[in-house]
């Protein structure tokens, strides 16, 4: 990765851009398969240290809401003095993090180790989505879908190595992906670097660029909170399936739990072609139909999956996997489009609440689960799309972006 010196053609500074956006999806992934191993594993750890739900919701909340918290003050405190070598200290708290759940002699030790993890994810998330941003060429919409794609194929992919690796293996065998944020924190190193290179031109570009919005604090003060609203439907529904497909299917359909986690690998997979779909479509119609189509157009689906039966909740799970996770890219762009020059800040809020609804969400259905069942956790879950018809109050800022 060379550096992108401003008195390069327009072909080579594009060429290297998309290096840069290809290196800091990569480094998504890495994160989010070790995001995603946390609640892939909590099966074994339900055995091993004796859990009940509530208990298992608690490691969710720990983990997402560290991570939650600290996002939007990283992204705040990186808008105003910018840290591009934050990227890979960041990998670095996940690499403890890591090594410590795989030796935690205690309950309270895992809760520790998955809080290092998720200061990981809040300190690389509100940087890298202003890296990416920077690398997009302005297709804002397509550059942060390739990058949270980055992240979801992470995700999907947490299971997989969970189902072949943690669970034969054992919880040491966690220690093993340490190797790969290694890693990750050389190859983010050259990323900040590039970014420390070209961020003075890049910003000034930006603010002449983003100054056409000139609406009144107290509608961005609304539209943000409509698009809180929305990502907590988003989320809180994702947090029943991310934590508890695999309670789910073993529960209902009696199935092993490598079956489950093949099963999760799927839906997973389902989010990230969603999210990769949901960027570009949203630079093409407009991220406000974008929006639309994605959380209301899931509802069919989620009031149909609970009554459906092993086969149909596959299919079922896919089609609200893609649908539902095509809505964040549209999200993301239309909330940094709405206050401009805060693109960390806006990462980092949006990112932050992405973790922190899971994070409650995780703990309050557990508690759910605990006290009536799972089959009822899902029931009540599928009205939460119906949120979406605040879609309808969002102001129409939308803008053609010249190519």
């Amino acid at each position: 990765m060379g550096a992108l010196q401003t008195e390069a053609p327009p072909g080579s500074r594009r060429k290297a851009a998309y290096k840069v956006l290809a290196a800091i999806t990569f480094c998504h992934f890495l994160n989010d398969i070790f995001q995603s191993l946390i609640p892939a594993i909590y099966p074994l750890l339900k055995n091993f240290y004796h859990l009940d739900f509530g208990q298992v919701g608690l490691i969710s909340l720990t983990n997402q809401l560290t991570a939650s918290l600290l996002q939007p003050l990283v992204g705040l405190y990186t808008d105003h003095r910018p840290k591009p070598y934050s990227l890979p200290i960041g990998m670095g708290f996940t690499l403890v993090g890591l090594v410590v759940l795989s030796r935690a002699p205690s309950y309270m030790i895992v809760l520790v180790a998955v809080a290092f993890v998720g200061i990981g994810s809040a300190v690389f998330h509100p940087e890298s989505s202003r890296i990416a941003r920077m690398a997009s060429g302005g297709q804002h919409g397509l550059a942060q879908s390739v990058f949270q794609v980055g992240g979801n194929a992470g995700s999907s992919l947490g299971p997989l190595l969970a189902a072949f690796i943690v669970l034969p293996q054992g919880q040491r065998s966690i220690a093993w992906f340490s190797s790969v944020a290694l890693l990750g924190m050389l190859v983010l190193t050259r990323v900040g670097g590039w970014s420390k290179r070209n961020r003075p031109a890049r910003v000034k570009s930006h603010a002449s660029a983003e100054h056409h919005l000139t609406l009144p604090p107290r509608k961005v003060a609304f539209a943000l909170a409509i698009l809180i609203a929305l990502v907590f439907s988003k989320y809180f529904y994702l947090a029943s399936l991310g934590s508890y497909y695999t309670f789910y299917l073993m529960n209902k359909f009696q199935v092993s739990v490598q079956s489950a986690q093949i099963h999760l690998f799927i839906f997973l997979g389902a989010v990230a072609a969603g999210t990769i779909i949901g960027g570009p479509v949203g630079d093409r119609i407009g991220r406000k139909l974008g929006i639309w189509c994605s959380i209301l157009g899931v509802l069919p689906f989620t009031l149909a999956l609970p009554y459906a039966n092993l086969f149909w909740t596959s299919i079922l799970t896919v089609l609200i996997g893609m649908i539902l996770a095509s809505a964040f890219s549209a999200i993301l762009v239309y909330a940094q489009d709405l206050v401009p020059g805060k693109v960390g800040m806006i990462s980092g809020l949006f990112f932050g609440l992405a973790f922190g609804m899971g994070g409650v969400g995780a703990a309050l259905l557990g508690k759910l689960a605990d006290l009536t069942s799972i089959d009822f956790v899902y029931r009540v879950c599928s009205f939460l799309p119906l949120i979406g018809l605040l879609t309808w109050f969002l102001p129409n800022i939308e803008h053609k972006e010249a190519h």
